[in-house]
């Protein structure tokens, strides 16, 4: 007569509680190890999208400060200094051309950049892309917003910019710039613009700077 055949108890029988412990703590490392990736691929794309914006507000202000005449307050060196303007502190004052040409000048402003959509941009239906530039004039700060349509273009009226003493509601970027005197050689001036970038989301903080050199 033939015996049933024994079912095999012990370690064979299934899993162990320390085999199973052991395996919910690999699965465990192993989804805090991809979270923590991504994560990080987030930062880093965070970062990178507001470092590539630094850079063209720093091109920006060089092409702006470009413009000025050589003599204006705004991109000259009084006689009595090597530079004017600084990349540690925000300055506003007074500055006088060597030709006497004097205006109250600030060599800082913050920037905002947002995206909105209503009547003041070109294309109300779509949204657009603002950005925001404080200034300073007669002691008052000024913001000057300009929309931008998704094409690029300020048509019309309300592609206008807009000036309001109305502080945005965040800042994205702080700006700083430095016009340095017979540098790197007598007879041109080197001028520097450095972008902080401050968005919240942004982590570590970055700096960006830029300069080039004129008459």
């Amino acid at each position: 007569m033939s015996r049933l055949p024994v079912r095999k108890r012990g370690a064979e029988a299934g899993f162990t509680l320390i085999e199973v412990m052991a395996a919910v703590f690999i699965l465990t490392v192993g989804v805090v190890s991809v979270a923590a990736l991504a994560g990080g691929m987030l930062a880093s794309g965070q970062q990178s999208k507001y470092m590539t914006l630094a850079a063209s507000l720093a091109s920006e202000k060089l092409e702006d400060l470009n413009r000025w005449n050589d003599e204006a307050p705004q991109i000259c060196v009084p006689s009595a200094n090597s530079s004017v303007g600084s990349l540690t502190s925000d300055v506003l004052q007074t500055t006088t051309c060597p030709t006497g040409a004097s205006a109250s000048v600030s060599y800082y402003d913050d920037v905002s950049i947002t995206l909105v959509s209503g009547t003041d941009c070109p294309a109300a239906t779509a949204g657009c892309f603002a950005d925001t530039v404080s200034s300073q004039s007669g002691g008052t700060t000024q913001y000057t917003t300009t929309f931008h349509s998704p094409d690029g273009t300020i048509p019309g009226p309300n592609g206008a910019p807009v000036t309001s003493t109305t502080a945005p509601s965040s800042v994205s970027f702080h700006r700083r710039w430095i016009i340095e005197a017979n540098t790197p050689a007598n007879g041109v001036r080197r001028v520097t613009v450095q972008v902080h970038v401050v968005a919240p989301t942004v982590k570590p903080m970055a700096n960006f700077r830029m300069s080039m050199v004129r008459p």
